[in-house]
Parts: structure tokens; sequence; C-alpha cells
């Protein structure tokens, strides 16, 4: 295994275990993506420009993370991201993950499906209905419902 890929899977791995020496400040995101994904650096410019400190790391096995995040199959999308003790799958607003820290709810994290037209980092029109899943705790469950970036529900 290539150097940097290891070290990408020891600090997945150190982050969602908890391990305070991988991630010192918690209130940064790390997103794992592919290095050639327009839509990804989208998302993370939206981040960015809601507030969010945002780590990237440029990753060729996204399936290893996605597998080792623990972010099930159908929820899965094109990049993980790991937060304050959370998993974000997709293009998940920002709204929705601040939401998700400030509410702390007992799940494992959320996840946007997919790569529905209208959510952060995927422009275009029409803008799709889609919804924001928490995952990890029970079942999969509507955490929000979107049109574009605007909150439905």
């Amino acid at each position: 295994m290539k150097r940097p890929i290891a070290w990408v899977f020891a600090a997945l791995f150190g982050w969602i275990f908890g391990s305070a020496v991988v991630f010192a400040d918690s209130a940064e995101m790390t997103v794992f993506k592919d290095p050639n994904c327009g839509c990804c650096a989208i998302w993370v410019d939206h981040l960015r420009a809601n507030g969010f400190h945002v780590a990237v790391r440029n990753v060729g096995d996204l399936d290893r993370v996605k597998q080792m995040a623990g972010v099930p199959g159908p929820l899965q999308s094109c990049h993980t991201a790991v937060i304050d003790g959370y998993v974000i799958e997709g293009h998940v607003p920002a709204a929705s993950i601040s939401r998700l820290l400030a509410e702390r709810p007992n799940v494992r994290g959320l996840a946007v499906p997919g790569m529905p037209i209208g959510s952060p980092g995927m422009p275009g029109e029409p803008e799709e209905v889609y919804d924001v899943i928490t995952f990890g705790a029970a079942d999969p469950s509507v955490f929000e419902t979107y049109q574009g970036e605007r909150r439905q529900r």
C-alpha cells in the first residue's frame, strides 16, 4: 500500500474511533474524494462558504473509505467526510450538517444518496426533491427534505 493511502486510512480509522491524536481540531471536516471529481470540489466550496473548516484528502479507493466509515451501500454517494464524530456521505447541505452538530443525535451520520440535481455541488435544472437521511443508530430515517438547496420541512 502506498504511504499516502496508508495515512488516509489510519487517519480515518483513528477519527472514527475517537483518537484525539489524529485530528486535534474536532471542528475541522475531512473530506475523502476522488482527485478528478468536480462536483466534490464544488461541495467543499459550499461547506467553506458556510463557515466549515475543510481538509481535502484525495484518495483512489473510496469504497474502502466508505466501508471503514460504516456507510451502508444504498446510501453511498461520490465522497465521504468526517467531522466531530459523524460521517457525512454525499451532497449533504451545510445547514443539515450544522443542525446535526447542534442537536447531536445518536446516529453515525447523514447521507444524501446518489447525486441529486440542485443539491450542493450538483448544479442544474430542474432541481430534484431529495432527502438527507440518518444512518447508523437504528433504521435509516429522513432527517430533512430539500428541493435544491431549499429545505422543505
